[in-house]
């Protein structure tokens, strides 16, 4: 829980904490790297910003810069995209897609939408009841049969212009609207 109140600087600089020894306070260091990430996510026009100001997308940069200034090698994303909508969802992704190739960090992201997880991955590991039932490239994890078998969903899986993945849900005839 983030006190209110606390800033959008504030908050993410709180990802250098691993770096401070006990009793220390900041250095410069720290501070560089904490502007340097807030300036990669486009965050520095907010540095004096209330956290709970900012819309969702915001924050969501905002988390990702304090991540990101721990600097780590692997960055573990639970549903980055949840309450975002599409085009805030799109630049979300983009900005992590960009970051790991140009910082070389492995992501990991948990998501349900499927055909984000394949517009974005290299690899999907694909879960039903707790268990892997498929893992590879978005292509080989995402067939109608594997997706029918393990989420009872009726859907098509299509491909964009690119080759990826895009899986539709097919709505039943007698439930569409006249």
């Amino acid at each position: 829980m983030i006190p209110p109140g606390t800033s959008v600087f504030d908050y993410v600089l709180l990802g250098r904490n691993p770096h401070i020894p006990y009793w220390r306070t900041e250095s410069r260091t720290d501070v560089a790297v904490a502007r340097e990430e807030m300036d990669r996510l486009d965050l520095l026009r907010l540095s004096d910003r209330r956290l709970e100001s900012l819309s969702g997308g915001e924050r969501q940069r905002a988390v990702l810069a304090r991540a990101l200034t721990q600097r780590p090698q692997v960055l573990l994303l639970d549903e980055p995209t949840t309450g975002l909508d599409l085009g805030h969802q799109q630049q979300f992704l983009e900005s992590v897609d960009g970051l790991r190739s140009r910082l070389g960090i492995c992501v990991i992201a948990a998501v349900h939408d499927l055909t984000l997880g394949a517009q974005y991955a290299d690899r999907l590991v694909l879960l039903a009841g707790g268990r892997v039932v498929a893992s590879g490239s978005p292509g080989e994890v995402l067939t109608v049969e594997r997706l029918r078998r393990h989420y009872e969903a009726d859907v098509a899986v299509l491909t964009d212009a690119e080759g990826r993945p895009v899986v539709v849900p097919h709505r039943p005839a007698a439930t569409q609207p006249t």
